[in-house]
């Protein structure tokens, strides 16, 4: 599995913090993670806003499977992710939200609170909740007994949101602000992982599109 890590400004400080827990968890497992958003408060300039742009366009090119991201409460993150079709974010504040999540909603990206509640012992708290996040089986369903309306109602709620996003994918970007869109795919790092990634080529002349 290929995860994105993105961090957004005002948490970007903890980035370090983060991807060491993230890749302590994951790379045993054989995933591998690809840090997109900022890496210090020097940083290319991102706000949760971009975060949700990144995601959408890491996961509908395929160019990643699962997006972690954030911001001070998780809160913005998660509503900015989930306004893009194919993307399904979990909020995310301890293990067993990271366990619920990956049994019974299986969605392919999780927010989580970077400044709220994040103290003492805070870089366990991340640790624990990557292991229940990428350790297990996805949509095994809890308790298991319940594994099939779980994987059913799954399927529909992914099937409402595409009802909804009906449009086309590449002119809903086009709608939004363009210096919005350029701001989000403008870091190097971002453009390693999709470049490199992409399996999309319409998405991927979009992008370069709006980098010319």
């Amino acid at each position: 599995m290929k995860i994105a890590l993105m961090m957004e400004n005002s948490q970007a400080g903890k980035n370090a913090t983060i991807l060491n827990e993230l890749t302590s968890v994951v790379e045993p497992l054989g995933h591998t993670v690809a840090n997109v958003g900022m890496s210090d408060e020097n940083d290319h300039h991102l706000t949760y806003i971009h975060l949700g742009i990144q995601a959408s366009l890491l996961l509908n090119s395929q160019a990643v499977d699962f997006v972690v991201a954030g911001c001070g409460t998780g809160q913005g993150a998660m509503m900015s992710l989930n306004l893009h079709p194919g993307v399904a974010c979990g909020y995310c504040l301890d293990p067993s939200d990271a366990f619920l999540f990956n049994q019974i909603n299986n969605g392919n990206a999780l927010a989580l609170a970077f400044a709220k509640g994040f103290g003492w012992a805070a870089e366990l708290n991340a640790r624990y909740i990557f292991e229940k996040a990428f350790s297990d089986p996805r949509g095994e369903g809890y308790p298991v007994e319940r594994k099939a309306p779980q994987v059913q109602n799954a399927g529909i709620l992914s099937q409402v949101k595409a009802a909804i996003n009906k449009d086309n994918y590449l002119d809903s970007l086009r709608a939004i602000d363009s210096e919005l869109v350029k701001t989000a795919v403008a870091g190097e790092r971002f453009q390693q992982c999709f470049f490199d990634n992409c399996q999309n080529d319409e998405i991927k002349a979009f992008v370069r599109e709006i980098l010319a």
